[in-house]
């Protein structure tokens, strides 16, 4: 599969633990002095364990200067899309166009019942996905005229206003897996974020941007314009991600972890030979 040519991030992905937020913010800040590019925080606003997101991301902004933040993903049948797409401006705004939106379709049913919000099945949740990029991306769409006006089976808006815009073109990433969802990817969003324990094996990398690739050219769209990241639940040898990158077209790599030295290691040691070997083999092929 090929290399899209992007160029290489890392970031980190930590747990939003409510029972040490101090902690949290300060492995946020380490981060950022390590070098990482990226900083995200799973959003499940059902678990009472975890911080709110929203509320930790523009804390967490506060307390940076120049780290890029995401959710890691919002699942959008908790975050209305009109709102969530005012919200992400507002922090995007804000934090001098450091943001960028991550979303999901929704799979804790029972948990997001619990609260209030729809239970869908897997059809309905890519089509309220789907339904939701559009209404988020109407909102963002200062230049048109008039309100915005969307009559969908999951979401109505008659007549909202616009705005505001990001601070920059901000990305719609989304976690996804099954073709379907893929497609989606191909066709609406700026960037594929799975997460590897949930593939099966590194050849799930290429048989999704094959769906991903396909779909984005069916909406004349090239198959570079979506970036391709990837989740990882531990410290990968810096040759087995630059394969990723070089093979799979990975070109962001996030670290699921709350440990220092881990933290340490990934930004200081890692991502710079995965820089150097993918640099020098691009190299070759120029």
């Amino acid at each position: 599969m090929p290399d899209y040519g992007h160029d290489l991030r890392f970031g980190i992905n930590l747990i939003p633990s409510s029972q040490e937020p101090e902690a949290v913010v300060a492995l946020a800040q380490l981060s950022e002095r390590t070098g990482a590019d990226l900083l995200t925080f799973q959003d499940h606003p059902y678990q009472p364990a975890f911080l709110d997101t929203w509320t930790l991301l523009s804390y967490v902004a506060a307390r940076t200067d120049s780290i890029t933040l995401s959710g890691n993903v919002h699942p959008i049948p908790l975050r209305p899309p009109a709102l969530l797409a005012r919200s992400a401006a507002s922090l995007d705004l804000l934090s001098g166009g450091r943001f960028e939106l991550a979303l999901g379709a929704g799979g804790f049913w029972d948990a997001i019942a619990a609260l209030g919000g729809p239970r869908r099945s897997p059809g309905e949740a890519v089509e309220a996905l789907d339904e939701a990029i559009r209404i988020i991306r109407e909102t963002w769409d200062t230049d048109a005229r008039g309100g915005i006006r969307f009559d969908g089976r999951h979401y109505q808006v008659r007549g909202a206003k616009r705005g505001p815009r990001p601070a920059h073109d901000m990305g719609i990433w989304l976690g996804a897996y099954r073709p379907r969802m893929l497609r989606l990817v191909g066709r609406a969003a700026g960037g594929w974020l799975p997460s590897l324990p949930y593939l099966d094996g590194p050849g799930a990398l290429g048989a999704g941007n094959a769906v991903i690739d396909e779909a984005a050219a069916e909406a004349g769209r090239a198959p570079g314009d979506v970036r391709r990241l990837l989740n990882l639940a531990e410290d990968h040898p810096a040759e087995q991600l630059a394969e990723f990158a070089l093979s799979y077209g990975t070109g962001t790599f996030v670290l699921m972890t709350g440990d220092l030295r881990q933290i340490e290691r990934f930004t200081g040691e890692v991502a710079p030979a995965v820089r150097e070997l993918v640099a020098e083999e691009r190299g070759r092929g120029a």
